[in-house]
């Protein structure tokens, strides 16, 4: 059964944290999302099997496989951001060649790095991703396919980022990463704020509000995000649970210790949830919003990906974190609780 902590700041933040916190308005991002030809609702699905095992009334799944076809919610993130430095630079002048002579770089395990290599290219720019020696190569390849130069830097995602920072201030690219930390938060904010477009959709789309919502984190900006919304939109009703692998649990060990701390771990088959120091801003958030804090090990998640892929919903470790902690059972939730759960990304051979 996974590990839970109850988080003691809800409601209140965590002493010491920073007064920014994720944006929970949406309609930003929904007005820049309609010029986009590529941009289409994805679906809330229910699913009475899923929900049976689970021993609960309704799953609902917001399915993020088929976002903008780039497989993953990450598509909303860094895309956002570099549209909106798009409108803000271009004048009169063409979209396409809005950001002309930019250099995006970004610390990626994948998904970030394809959002910010889509955007870059859309709007005339050029994307440098930095990978960690753990992605996986057939991520790089999608990367190059999607006019990005891949660059290997270090043993983590960690190395990776900090590689990717020193190399923006030597190089005077602009650093875009999906993490925060004291005196860098505007950028990735955009990336957070971009990923409400998902939570504002299963707002609408859902037949009533839900009891509990799971949410996987990796550095924690997705989950914060849509966690400002479910404030925003229902209030304290939902219990908002939050799940990490064990062996990257950087916002249950930082909830744990009141403090931002790095966590310590082995690699985890989670890999884009295989973060160890988490986002600032995202932790301030999460601290105020979120109910308890989860972790799931790798087996419980290779079991909850199997058990997923036998109802028809095929996805990867990191993609399928969330149900895959409700399949491992979670105490708490019983047989009239409504979840709401996303499905974050694709499988990888599919």
């Amino acid at each position: 059964m996974p590990q839970i902590i109850e988080n003691p700041y809800l409601g209140l933040g965590m002493p010491g944290m920073p007064h920014l916190r994720p944006r929970a308005d949406a309609s930003a991002v929904g007005a820049l999302l309609a010029h986009c030809p590529r941009h289409a609702q994805t679906p809330l699905s229910t699913h009475p099997g899923l929900a049976a095992l689970c021993g609960v009334e309704t799953v609902h799944i917001k399915d993020e496989r088929g976002r903008m076809g780039l497989g993953s919610f990450k598509a909303l993130g860094a895309a956002f951001a570099i549209a909106h430095a798009a409108g803000a630079a271009r004048g009169d002048g063409p979209w396409d060649k809005a950001l002309q002579g930019r250099t995006y770089i970004a610390a990626s395990a994948g998904n970030h790095g394809l959002s910010v290599a889509a955007g870059a290219a859309l709007f005339g720019g050029r994307a440098v991703i930095y990978l960690s020696e753990t992605v996986p190569e057939t991520f790089a390849q999608r990367l190059r396919a999607k006019g990005a130069d891949v660059v290997r830097r270090g043993a983590t995602y960690e190395d990776s980022m900090d590689a990717a920072a020193r190399d923006a201030a030597t190089q005077g690219w602009a650093l875009l990463s999906d993490s925060t930390w004291d005196g860098y938060t505007d950028l990735p904010m955009r990336v957070m704020e971009g990923y409400l477009q998902l939570a504002d959709e299963a707002a609408r789309q859902i037949p009533a509000p839900p009891t509990h919502i799971l949410l996987q984190a990796g550095v924690g900006g997705m989950a914060a995000a849509v966690a400002a919304h479910a404030r925003a939109s229902w209030g304290d009703a939902p219990a908002i649970i939050v799940v990490e692998p064990d062996a990257a649990p950087a916002l249950f060990d930082s909830i744990r210790a009141g403090a931002l701390v790095t966590a310590e771990g082995p690699v985890s088959a989670m890999g884009r949830l295989d973060c160890k120091t988490p986002s600032l801003v995202a932790l301030a958030g999460l601290a105020h919003d979120a109910n308890r804090f989860v972790t799931l090990t790798e087996d419980e998640a290779a079991s909850g990906v199997t058990r997923l892929a036998d109802h028809g919903l095929a996805t990867t470790p990191s993609g399928g974190a969330g149900l895959a902690a409700l399949i491992a059972g979670l105490p708490g939730i019983g047989p009239d609780a409504r979840v709401l759960a996303i499905l974050s990304e694709g499988s990888e051979t599919g």
